[in-house]
């Protein structure tokens, strides 16, 4: 029965976002074991991703309201459940392995937690990743690559997504956390990862961020980029949150650059150009790319691999010699984003299932 109870819930989470598919070692159904318990995993299934009351569900299962109230709560303090507060009541929500359980595990890491994730990337999860074509984050460009003259749309600027946003919660970012946690962090900033409008709420709810105004936001946004971490909101033109990642430890971005062709799987709009006249070859922009799409050429110039460039203009402002620039890609080659959350969750599953 436990396993049974396990798988389904394997299942129920596979279904949503970009899933959580199974292996052939069930590392999976071990991590879910690591979380629930069976009564956790018997209460999640009842869920859906709509917001619902505890009354409501209470009167479906034909249980005390009160004792519903209470485990749900439990739930979601637990990073199990999302809840959304409003006033004196609460509603609450299954949530997807990403961006959910997954991420609001941030204050509860552990070794055997960490060492199973760390198997499942390798064994499944690096692929639903990069299948679901960029529609879990995209990469918007760094405002510095940017020249004046050539302004790019409000959803793919980052200044502008968090300026619209009357509540911003900063939180650690998950990733560098777990790769710090084994030793293996790269000492970029942590407190990275921003959330908005219902999902700051909760973070704040959680105590697992801080809240910040925008010119705090700004700030922690333009360090992050100077550091060289790659800008990643989700893909909706209204983000629930904005991620600023590092191809040494980011899920998401790992992922893309084992793919032989990342740009085929990014949400960008954007790619480096280099004026080789100009190039002083010092090989800055190499260490700055994330995805390994810079090369230094015979004549000791850089050049750039289409094929690998994400377009998040991090090797241009460090290019002294002003030969790097950040260009718009084809206009067939270009993309709108969806315009929310829930336009954004469909055409993940859309295109699940045609990769399937």
């Amino acid at each position: 029965m436990s396993e049974e109870l396990y798988r389904q819930l394997q299942g129920r989470l596979d279904s949503y976002s970009l899933g959580f598919p199974a292996t052939e070692t069930g590392i999976e159904i071990a991590i879910l074991k690591k979380l629930f318990s069976q009564q956790d995993a018997q209460m999640f299934l009842c869920l859906s991703p709509g917001l619902e009351d505890p009354a409501s569900l209470a009167q479906r299962l034909g249980r005390p309201t009160g004792e519903v109230t209470a485990e749900l709560e439990d739930m979601a303090s637990r990073g199990l459940l999302f809840r959304l507060r409003k006033g004196e009541t609460a509603r609450y929500a299954a949530v997807p392995f990403m961006h959910g359980l997954l991420e609001f595990q941030v204050k509860r890491l552990d070794p055997e937690v960490i060492a199973l994730l760390e198997q499942y990337f390798e064994q499944g999860l690096h692929r639903a990743i990069a299948g679901v074509n960029g529609l879990f984050l995209r990469t918007v460009p760094i405002g510095k690559s940017i020249t004046p003259e050539h302004h790019v749309a409000a959803f793919e600027d980052a200044h502008a997504i968090l300026a619209k946003n009357e509540l911003i919660v900063v939180a650690e970012c998950f990733c560098r956390k777990e790769k710090n946690l084994q030793g293996e962090g790269c000492q970029k900033p942590l407190e990275a990862c921003f959330m908005f409008g219902s999902m700051a709420r909760y973070y704040l709810d959680n105590r697992m961020g801080r809240q910040v105004d925008v010119a705090e936001a700004i700030q922690i946004l333009e360090r992050a980029q100077e550091e060289g971490l790659v800008t990643q909101p989700g893909t909706a033109q209204n983000p629930a949150g904005m991620c600023n990642c590092c191809g040494d430890c980011c899920g998401v971005l790992m992922a893309i650059k084992k793919h032989p062709k990342p740009a085929e799987i990014v949400f960008s709009n954007h790619q480096a150009a280099v004026t080789c006249a100009s190039c002083s070859g010092c090989e800055l922009c190499l260490e700055r790319c994330q995805m390994d799409a810079i090369t230094m050429t015979s004549a000791g110039t850089a050049e750039i691999d289409l094929d690998r460039c994400i377009g998040c203009g991090l090797c241009v402002p460090t290019c002294a010699t002003e030969a790097i620039r950040l260009v718009a890609k084809p206009e067939t080659k270009r993309r709108t984003p969806p315009e929310t959350s829930r336009e954004q969750m469909m055409q993940m599953k859309q295109e699940r299932d045609r990769s399937r």
